[in-house]
């Protein structure tokens, strides 16, 4: 992707970095315990041990998060609400293919927290301008989320976000919360490296933000409050799913506005859809594939839907809900 100077910045971008006090012990956690944070999750291997494993599981406990709500299943699928019929049409203005400058967000290397911080902003901004247009095709109009960029640990209306659970939106406060320190681990540990991999993350959690406005989340959300564990899980999977299709979506018609994609982006989006699929990270956990115990679908899955939405550029194509084929 390709990024300059004057490429506008997003000014929903609040940045706690730095701060202190993400945990107050012993009276409860920042923001309370409801909610339930939607994730591209970061699984374990390499850095982590039984105790951090535990101590993260007693926090989501008191929360009021199950542990294993991180896991997944099958089922029967109720209603929910479809994806609204979108015109594919976007504004003609095609924006100049700008010199590949070092150091430049989306030039040949992006290095240093306020490099990456404006790339974020600016991705972000793209999201923007592409969700309005598309609500207003059918008549909404988009309210922009905000992204929280931290470390460690921060406050929010889900309870407390730790880097731990990589990037993650919560649709009580309808805020996307990311450590950039995620992006490290993208390159070093999922060997997904790039730019527009690093752009795609934001995307999907903008998905699911387009999930929250259209009803879908709220919808999701209740059919799992009376189903078993796991048929929630399995209803989750499609979630995430469709907020990698929308992320496609959005990657084809920020492309046809701005004309952001460079010969091997695709790629890189596709290969981190791959190596953040449930069975690769149990793969790296666990040692072993365990289907059932899926939440947000498999490599194949993922890169499919991802795939669907990059090829389509229309939202109607990201209905995971009323399909037997994920």
């Amino acid at each position: 992707m390709r990024y300059g100077d004057d490429d506008r910045e997003s000014r929903n971008v609040e940045d706690r970095r730095g701060e202190r006090g993400g945990f107050r012990f012993p009276g409860g956690f920042p923001g309370g315990s409801g909610g339930n944070r939607i994730r591209i999750p970061i699984g374990g291997g390499g850095g982590g041990s039984i105790w951090t494993i535990l101590i993260i599981g007693g926090i989501l406990m008191l929360l009021g998060v199950n542990p294993l709500d991180l896991l997944s299943g099958g089922g029967q699928f109720p209603q929910v609400p479809q994806m609204p019929e979108s015109s594919r049409q976007v504004p003609t203005r095609q924006a100049e293919r700008g010199p590949n400058i070092p150091g430049l967000p989306g030039g040949t290397q992006v290095s240093g927290q306020d490099d990456m911080k404006r790339f974020v902003s600016q991705v972000l901004a793209d999201t923007e301008d592409v969700w309005k247009q598309v609500f207003s095709s059918f008549g909404r109009n988009y309210s922009e989320p905000q992204m929280v960029l931290f470390s460690g640990a921060t406050r929010t209306a889900c309870g407390t976000g730790m880097a731990q659970m990589g990037p993650f939106y919560c649709p009580l406060d309808r805020k996307i919360y990311i450590d950039l320190s995620f992006y490290d681990m993208m390159k070093k540990r999922f060997n997904a490296p790039g730019d527009f991999a690093q752009a795609y993350v934001i995307a999907h959690e903008v998905g699911h933000h387009v999930q929250k406005l259209l009803g879908i989340a709220d919808k999701v959300q209740e059919m799992k409050m009376s189903m078993s564990e796991r048929e929630a899980n399995a209803v989750q999977v499609r979630m995430e799913l469709q907020a990698d299709c929308l992320a496609g979506v959005w990657a084809n018609l920020n492309d046809q506005v701005k004309n952001r994609l460079q010969p091997g982006d695709v790629e890189e989006g596709l290969n981190a859809a791959s190596q953040i699929g449930d069975d690769m990270i149990q793969r790296r956990t666990q040692g072993t594939v365990v289907p059932d115990a899926f939440t947000h679908g498999s490599s194949e899955q993922r890169v499919r839907w991802f795939k669907r939405g990059l090829d389509a550029g229309d939202i109607s194509q990201c209905d995971t809900f009323n399909t037997n084929a994920l």
